[in-house]
């Protein structure tokens, strides 16, 4: 799961004036993605909230799902790290069924964080193509195999199905506080992994 982890080749250099602009685009991105729905947010708007010319938006991301995903990026590889190398239960160390439950917890963490950033990668599927997802998947994965669960490939995309940006931002308009999603999401894990008996 290593490689998954490096799994972007380190960027050349970038000039000052790229990086300002990366900057402007990343900030003005991010507000815009806060402040309204973030699927409704244009590489329109976030050229004109950044100061920046459309071409030099778009040298660098060709959509706003990949200027969505540039932000998440790094959240997401504390996560990952914190998978590989941290304590248990969510790091190395725990039963199954406890590592299950403590990456729910910790990608529910994640989706009440960056909601609006999560529902902006995650249009028209493309999230599920991102290196990200393949990390999520892998880890599920393991654990299940570990706890020898059948068909571990089928079952890691049907446990990582309720960590969906828009089924967890349904049941938050619903009322549904993080912390039952939590639990429910605990007794999923435990009863997936045969550790709820």
């Amino acid at each position: 799961m290593d490689e998954l982890l490096a799994g972007k080749e380190p960027r050349p250099r970038e000039r000052a004036d790229a990086a300002r602009n990366r900057a402007k685009v990343l900030d003005a991105a991010a507000g815009l993605f806060a402040s309204r729905d973030p699927r409704a947010v244009t590489m329109d708007d976030i050229a004109k909230a950044a100061g920046v010319g459309r071409g030099t938006l778009y040298r660098r991301y060709p959509d706003t799902t990949s200027i969505a995903l540039a932000l998440l990026d790094e959240h997401e590889r504390g996560l990952q790290e914190k998978l590989l190398r941290g304590e248990p239960p969510l790091g190395p160390g725990a039963p199954p069924g406890e590592r299950l439950a403590a990456f729910y917890e910790a990608m529910v963490d994640l989706l009440d964080a960056h909601i609006d950033l999560v529902l902006g990668a995650e249009a028209g599927g493309e999230r599920l193509t991102t290196g990200a997802y393949g990390f999520w998947r892998a880890h599920v994965r393991a654990l299940l195999a570990e706890a020898n669960v059948p068909e571990p490939d089928v079952m890691a995309d049907v446990l990582l199905a309720p960590l969906a940006s828009e089924v967890y931002a349904h049941q938050r308009e619903r009322g549904q506080t993080s912390q039952r999603i939590k639990a429910a999401l605990r007794r999923l894990a435990l009863a997936a992994t045969g550790e709820g008996r």
